[in-house]
C-alpha cells in the first residue's frame, strides 16, 4: 500500500493548491485504517456533445486517486442541464430536452472513461435525486441560502452589476 505521504505527493503534483491539505491526509489516515478508499466525486453537466480540455485535467486528477486504489463517482447533471443550470456561467444556460442531455451523456460516458478506470467509477445521474423533490422540498432548499450569499458568487454578482438577466429558477440548481 502507497504511504499517506506518498500519496498526498502524486495527488499534489500538478495541482496549484490542496486547499486544506489537513483535512485530506486526515482523510487518507482514516481510508487506510479502516481499509475503505475515498470516494472522489464530479460533477459534469451533459450541455454538449463533448467533454473539454478543461475536463481533461480534473479527469486526469481523479484518474490518480483511483490509480492509489480510490473510487470515482462521476455525477452527470441531466436534470439540471434540463432545467439551464448557470454554474459559473455569464449568462443563462439554453434549456436542453431529455433527449439532447441523454445523448450527450452517452458520450461523455465513453470519453470518461478513455481516462478513468471504467471498474472503480460509478456514473450517477442527478435527477436520481433531484427529480423527487416536490414543491415543498424545493422551498425548504431554498430556505437554506440568501440573495445576498448568491450574489456574493462572482458569476451572480458580475451580471447583476451588468443588468444581466438572472432567473429565480437559476438560484434553485446549486
Amino acid at each position: 500500500m502507497v504511504s499517506i505521504d506518498e500519496q498526498i505527493k502524486i495527488i499534489a503534483k500538478g495541482a496549484d493548491e490542496i486547499i486544506n491539505p489537513d483535512e485530506l491526509r486526515g482523510k487518507l489516515m482514516r481510508a487506510q485504517k479502516k481499509g475503505v478508499p475515498l470516494t472522489v466525486k464530479l460533477g459534469l453537466d451533459p450541455t454538449a456533445p463533448d467533454i473539454h480540455l478543461g475536463h481533461t485535467v480534473v479527469l486526469r486528477k481523479i484518474k490518480q486517486f483511483q490509480d492509489l486504489g480510490h473510487n470515482a463517482v462521476i455525477i452527470i447533471g441531466d436534470f439540471t442541464g434540463m432545467i439551464g443550470d448557470p454554474t459559473g456561467r455569464s449568462k443563462t444556460r439554453k434549456q436542453l430536452t431529455r433527449e439532447e442531455v441523454v445523448k450527450n451523456a452517452k458520450t461523455y460516458e465513453k470519453q470518461i472513461f478513455k481516462i478513468l478506470d471504467k471498474e472503480k467509477t460509478e456514473v450517477r445521474f442527478n435527477s436520481e435525486w433531484l427529480s423527487k423533490l416536490n414543491f415543498g422540498d424545493v422551498i425548504r432548499l431554498a430556505s437554506k441560502c440568501t440573495v445576498a450569499r448568491m450574489l456574493e458568487r462572482d458569476d451572480f454578482k458580475n451580471r447583476f452589476q451588468e443588468h444581466e438577466s438572472i432567473g429565480v429558477h437559476e438560484f434553485f440548481i446549486l
